[in-house]
């Protein structure tokens, strides 16, 4: 297939990308290089990739729709958006531009794979939009109608447009509702990768609440089976799927991993709790078992140690207090 992948530069986006040019198949990659970390580690993403024939990247914004227009060109079969702003504390500090990029954008994509006759679309979205009243383990039943963020706000705001464009349009349409995702690569602003930083210069570990917060973290390589499963899946419609490690992990557990396979004794800044964030998370994913196939491999007692195997081996500047 020729697949446009939206936010391919990106820490899942790469992994994609590789997973679908290896398998034979040729990637129109769009990523804007969006200042919210340096270009530079997106260029490290894309270092296998470069070579590929098979790869093609695309600079350009999705709020421009004549950049996005430029992607399909030619005739494409599928698209997988997962370009978007992401996290919570940022989207509560910008919400209107979180806004432009998270909705305007997907809008925006979804109008020119309509002017395009594309068919297919696959739409990342996220555990965030599970909200206020929500039950864990957290199901796809779920209004998902109280979400705790502008973030997620607009990931459900996402996932409502893919439904018009199935309604309206006729486009095959699956949304991905990913769980705390982890692995090599990983946005360095995320949890699990900071605190590494953390540990390895020797500075304070945040700690918000009490350390019993906890959170489904997923293998990078268990949701790009998901995606796979996702693009190849031919049954029309419209879908929801959660992907997760469907295993809970509390916030102390994690610090405490991570000691272990940094060999580091963690110094803890205890913190109060932050505005929208869940205290859980988990994910109910029979549904994505039944209907792709999807069976997480890896879980965080493995793939810890696999993490900080690769972030030991990175040029990653070390943060600052």
């Amino acid at each position: 297939m020729r697949v446009l992948l939206t936010g391919a530069a990106g820490f899942i986006g790469s992994h994609l990308a590789e997973r679908l040019c290896a398998r034979g198949d040729t990637v129109v990659g769009f990523d804007n290089f969006d200042r919210f970390y340096p270009r530079a580690i997106k260029e490290r993403n894309l270092e296998a990739l470069r070579g590929s024939h098979r790869f093609q990247l695309i600079e350009g914004d999705l709020c421009r729709r004549a950049d996005v227009a430029r992607t399909m060109i030619e005739k494409v079969d599928a698209v997988v958006h997962l370009a978007a702003l992401a996290g919570v504390r940022p989207s509560i500090a910008e919400p209107a531009r979180f806004w432009d990029v998270n909705v305007t954008g997907t809008l925006n994509l979804v109008e020119v794979c309509r002017a395009r006759g594309v068919r297919r679309l696959v739409f990342a979205s996220s555990s965030s939009v599970y909200g206020d009243g929500s039950e864990v383990p957290f199901r796809e039943s779920d209004p998902c109608g109280r979400p705790l963020s502008p973030y997620a706000a607009t990931k459900r705001s996402g996932e409502l447009l893919a439904f018009n464009a199935h309604h309206l349009y006729g486009m095959d349409v699956t949304c991905l509702r990913f769980f705390t995702v982890y692995g090599p690569r990983q946005r360095p602003d995320l949890a699990i990768h900071r605190f590494a930083q953390l540990f390895a210069s020797g500075q304070p570990i945040p700690m918000f609440g009490d350390g019993s917060s906890s959170r489904d973290y997923t293998w990078i390589d268990d949701i790009v089976d998901g995606v796979v499963a996702a693009i190849d899946q031919v049954k029309p419609g419209y879908r929801i799927y959660n992907l997760g490690g469907s295993r809970p992990t509390s916030l102390s557990e994690l610090v405490d991993l991570l000691s272990s396979a940094m060999g580091k004794t963690p110094i803890i800044d205890r913190q109060p709790e932050q505005p929208g964030d869940m205290p859980r998370t988990l994910a109910e994913v029979s549904l994505a078992a039944r209907e792709l196939g999807y069976a997480p491999k890896v879980g965080i007692t493995e793939g810890i140690p696999r993490f900080v195997k690769w972030f030991l081996t990175q040029p990653l500047p070390r943060p600052t207090p």
